[in-house]
């Protein structure tokens, strides 16, 4: 008989896919050292906060959180319920000390690149009563580590996962913290990822999203020297039981041959790319040290599109970088109109300390920012609505993942991954449907059973 776990873990998590993942890794840790899951931070014995360092006042709203939850600390030490208090992700890793010195209440402080070191750091600050920070990097360590962890089970994921393959960045832009967060560029070896892949499969998943900061530049090591991510994608697709792969987030400079032809040719691949370009204008791309020109980009789309003429694009978009003129702005709502995007993220430009792009005299001002994002995101919404009505008719393969809000609804996943809204069991998880897309909705599709694999 199983005792039920006498402590619990509530984690949250911010910003990019990568911090789902590397949650759920955590959250694996935690309950192999006992822990239950806590359903909010009061019921928790620990709190854990990943932090993200791209999003706009990532630290305001880290202090703002820890306010929050050093109120609960304190509330339950007056009803005799101790709770420990960590920061982990990108913001520990970049502001590690300031967290301790602004927020006494905080016991663990630690990176994104050495949680796998949890159960030490707790053990550490259980012995000497005091709060341990841990920053290293050690990204070879800590998968090498992870990958003796328990099996990875369906808690979270359901039937599409998150597998992250490739951390770190070399290319510096200017306006990014991801290398000095994650540090250099660090690849799996491809026996280690299929080894998770394998493990995720068993527990019910039939998608994998392959995640890095340049997961395109993966080059793991393999029994033949080093593979590619088209190579990694080839092992995974001889996987039975996945069916569908996908990759983010991808530099325009790793876009190599091999990577367009796979999307040609394995039919497991989805056809769809998210493929920053970040702003239009070559002055500005220069500036931001992206190191690709506005037609290299447009080039290169070219040639995925006619390797994979279906191929539904996403982007992310920065408006007013420092010195960006109106001039520069409009070449980027150019490249927007000639690409024409299935989705896309933007953002107006927030300096981060410590990024060359952070010290430039020639930063715009915020009305103006405010203003071109309105212009540039009334475009990408256009587009997005015009994509999806554009499937209006059409019979998708759609991965069915979870339940809708209405009885008898489910919710799945078109291969563009778009959601789709059907009405059908949800005994049906887990499987790929052919639906007739008969509707759109503002951020989603309305779909009707055509036939099951059962009936085809």
């Amino acid at each position: 008989m199983t005792t039920a776990p006498t402590r619990k873990a509530f984690i949250k998590s911010f910003g990019c896919q990568m911090n789902v993942y590397d949650a759920e890794r955590m959250g694996e840790i935690l309950q192999a050292q006992g822990y239950g899951v806590a359903n909010s931070p009061e019921q928790a014995d620990l709190v854990v906060l990943n932090t993200c360092h791209i999003r706009e006042k990532a630290s305001d709203k880290l202090y703002s959180e820890l306010g929050k939850i050093r109120e609960m600390k304190e509330d339950g030490a007056a009803q005799g319920h101790d709770m420990l208090i960590a920061v982990a992700g990108c913001v520990a890793q970049a502001e590690g000390d300031e967290i301790l010195s602004r927020q006494k209440a905080v016991d663990l402080v630690f990176g994104p690149q050495t949680y796998h070191r949890l159960p030490e750091l707790l053990k550490t600050r259980a012995e000497t009563g005091k709060a341990v920070i841990e920053t290293d990097f050690t990204g070879e360590a800590k998968f090498d580590d992870l990958a003796k962890a328990p099996t990875r089970t369906a808690q979270g994921h359901g039937v599409a996962a998150f597998l992250t393959v490739q951390e770190g960045c070399d290319k510096f832009c200017s306006f990014c913290v991801v290398p000095y967060t994650r540090g250099a560029e660090y690849s799996r070896p491809v026996a280690q990822v299929l080894q998770e892949a394998r493990a995720l499969v068993a527990a019910g998943v039939r998608e994998v999203t392959l995640l890095g900061q340049n997961v395109n530049a993966y080059c793991g090591a393999h029994a033949d020297g080093k593979a590619s991510l088209a190579q990694l994608v080839a092992e995974l697709s001889s996987i039975d039981g996945i069916d569908r792969i996908r990759y983010t987030t991808s530099h325009p400079r790793d876009m190599t041959d091999d990577l367009i032809a796979a999307h040609a040719e394995n039919t497991k691949l989805m056809p769809y790319l998210h493929l920053p370009i970040q702003a239009g204008n070559d002055r500005v791309l220069k500036a931001m040290n992206r190191g690709h020109t506005a037609e290299d980009y447009l080039q290169l789309i070219a040639r995925i599109r006619k390797a994979r003429p279906d191929m539904a694009l996403s982007g992310d978009f920065i408006v007013g970088f420092p010195g960006e003129t109106e001039s520069a702005f409009e070449d980027t709502l150019a490249v927007v109109r000639e690409v024409g995007y299935a989705s896309a993220y933007s953002f107006k430009y927030s300096p981060r300390p410590g990024t060359p792009a952070a010290e430039r005299e020639d930063q715009v001002d915020e009305e103006v920012k405010t203003e071109r994002l309105y212009r540039l995101q009334a475009l990408l919404t256009q587009q997005m609505q015009r994509f999806n009505a554009s499937c209006v008719g059409r019979v998708l393969p759609v991965l069915v993942e979870k339940p809708g809000r209405n009885a008898g609804q489910v919710i799945g996943r078109s291969p563009y991954l778009q959601s789709v809204h059907l009405d059908m069991p949800i005994s049906a998880k887990g499987q790929i449907v052919q639906t007739l897309i008969t509707g759109t909705k503002p951020n989603s599709l309305s779909g009707q059973l055509v036939k099951t694999p059962a009936d085809a």
